[in-house]
C-alpha cells in the first residue's frame, strides 16, 4: 500500500476531493485512523495536552513530539504522516529550524512537518524545504501567535496580512495551508487563489480543500465528556469507561476475564 503522496493532494484539489486529515499521537490511534481512510495524520502539538497532560500546547517538547510522531508512524501505512514542530523549534534561526525538521524525517519517519508561521517566516518555510522537506505552513489565529491571549480561538486576524502570509508561504514552498481562525469567506478566497491544498481548522468554513479533526474533542476521548457530551462523533471516552467499570466489576466478581488473544 503506498501512502499518500504531495502529488496525491494535489490531485484531490484539482479534482475537487475533499482531503481528510485527523491527529494522532500513539501507534494504536494512528493505526485506527488510518484505517479509516484518512489522507493525511499531523502528530498535532496538541498532542502535549491530550496525550502527555501539559497544561499548554506550547509546553511540550521537540524529544516528546518526535516520540510521539515516531509512533504515529508506525502505525500507519496509507496516510501521509506530518510532524508539528513545536515552539522554538523552528524560531531563533533557519539552521535550528532545518535541524529540528530534519529529527522529524530522520528519527521519527514522518512525511513533512508542520510550521506555525507568517510571512516573517517565509525565509524559514524555504531554507526547510531546500533541504527536501515538505512543509505545511499553519496560518490565520493560531495558538503560537495569541501567547498570553487566552482562547487564541477568540482572537481576531488581520485579513490583508493573511493574504499576505498565504502568498508569501506558497512562494516559500509550502505544500499546503492550514487555516484557522478566519473567516470562512477569506478561506474560500485563498483556496480559489492559491495552488497548494487548503485545509480548514476552527473557523475557515466548508470550502476549504479539505478538513482537519482534532480526533481526541472530534470523537469524545477526553475525561471531559463523561460529564456532558460535547463531541459530534462517539463519545469514545464513554464507551472506554464502561468497558474498564464492566472488567472492574468482573475482576471483583472473580468472573475470568481472560480475552481471546491472552487464551492464545
Amino acid at each position: 500500500m503506498s501512502r499518500v503522496s504531495i502529488v496525491d493532494l494535489q490531485r484531490m484539489k484539482a479534482e475537487k476531493q475533499k482531503i481528510v486529515v485527523m491527529t494522532a499521537y500513539d501507534y494504536t490511534l494512528a493505526r485506527i485512523v488510518d484505517r479509516a481512510g484518512v489522507d493525511v495524520i499531523l502528530v498535532g502539538d496538541s498532542g502535549g495536552r491530550y496525550a502527555l497532560g501539559h497544561d499548554d500546547s506550547n509546553e511540550v517538547t521537540v524529544d516528546e513530539m518526535v516520540i510521539m510522531a515516531r509512533a504515529a508512524a508506525r502505525g500507519s501505512e496509507r496516510a501521509m504522516v506530518v510532524g508539528d514542530m513545536p515552539f522554538m523549534s523552528y524560531q531563533v534561526n533557519d539552521e535550528q529550524a532545518v535541524v529540528n525538521a530534519g529529527r522529524f524525517i530522520q528519527e521519527a519517519g514522518v512525511q513533512a512537518v508542520k510550521l506555525e508561521v507568517g510571512a516573517e517566516y517565509a525565509s524559514t518555510v524555504a531554507a526547510v524545504v531546500k533541504a527536501g522537506i515538505p512543509v505545511m505552513a499553519h496560518m490565520g489565529s493560531t495558538p503560537m501567535a495569541n501567547i498570553g491571549a487566552g482562547d487564541f480561538r477568540s482572537s481576531s486576524v488581520d485579513e490583508d496580512q493573511v493574504w499576505r502570509d498565504a502568498r508569501e508561504l506558497v512562494k516559500a514552498g509550502s505544500f499546503s495551508l492550514l487555516l484557522t481562525g478566519i473567516s470562512a469567506d477569506l478561506a474560500q478566497r485563498i483556496t480559489a487563489e492559491v495552488h497548494v491544498p487548503t485545509i480548514a481548522g476552527f473557523g475557515a468554513g466548508d470550502h476549504c480543500d479539505g478538513q482537519i479533526g482534532v480526533t481526541h474533542p472530534t470523537i469524545g476521548l477526553a475525561a471531559e465528556e463523561l460529564g456532558r457530551r460535547r463531541s459530534n462523533y462517539g463519545p469514545v471516552a464513554v464507551a472506554l469507561l464502561e468497558a474498564a467499570e464492566q472488567f472492574t466489576q468482573d475482576v471483583r466478581a472473580g468472573k475470568p476475564v481472560r480475552s481471546k488473544r491472552d487464551a492464545g
